[in-house]
């Protein structure tokens, strides 16, 4: 159990240094990695700064993730979801296209250029504060995968085993400090897991 999120990043930040970990470059998934990340850059010596993806809800139930896209248009579908809920094509798309112009408006209001910072040749870590479903973890790490990175890893503070076990096939290196295998949501792993408004998220990144 974290006290919160800044806790979590402290925590984490902690493990990453004993593990040795390098990184040029941290990216926090606005809002709430980024208390998370803050502490981890810090501790590193890395750059701060964001890599935003948008959940894909399903019709009728957004709260179901058929999967996300970045602000790129990077995309990942969770083909078992996709299968039973069984979307039109015109519905599907019609979300994606949605969902990552929210995604690129959501970068717009932390980023002074549109898509990822320069990333070629460097060690680029994405922190989140917690993996459910992994849909936007998958969709951002594919994101800086396609930048040119020689190294990208995530890490965040507790993740379901199941989907750490899947985003291991997505990135170099993949640490949770927690995978409790009776997993049901991030927020039950944290005593306050309140919104993080953008202003806050901006003050993180050093940035008005």
């Amino acid at each position: 159990m974290f006290d919160d999120r800044t806790d979590a990043g402290d925590r984490l930040a902690a493990a990453l240094e004993a593990r040795g970990l390098e990184a040029d470059v941290v990216l926090g998934i606005p809002r709430g990695a980024l208390p998370v990340a803050r502490p981890v850059a810090d501790a590193l010596g890395a750059d701060l700064d964001v890599v935003v993806a948008r959940k894909l809800g399903a019709p009728h139930n957004p709260e179901v993730a058929l999967g996300a896209v970045a602000s790129d248009g990077s995309v990942w579908y969770n083909d078992d979801l996709l299968e039973r809920v069984s979307p039109s094509e015109e519905d599907l798309a019609e979300i994606r296209a949605e969902e990552a112009k929210n995604a690129r408006e959501k970068v717009d209001r932390y980023r002074d250029t549109d898509g990822l910072p320069d990333l070629e040749g460097q060690r680029v870590l994405i922190v989140d504060d917690g993996v459910a479903t992994g849909a936007t973890a998958t969709a951002c790490l594919r994101q800086v995968q396609e930048s040119g990175a020689d190294w990208v890893g995530l890490a965040v503070p507790v993740g379901s085993p199941r989907s750490m076990d899947a985003l291991e096939r997505e990135a170099d290196d993949v640490i949770a400090l927690e995978t409790p295998a009776d997993f049901r949501a991030v927020g039950r792993y944290y005593r306050d897991f309140g919104q993080v408004t953008d202003e806050e998220a901006l003050e993180y990144l050093d940035r008005e």
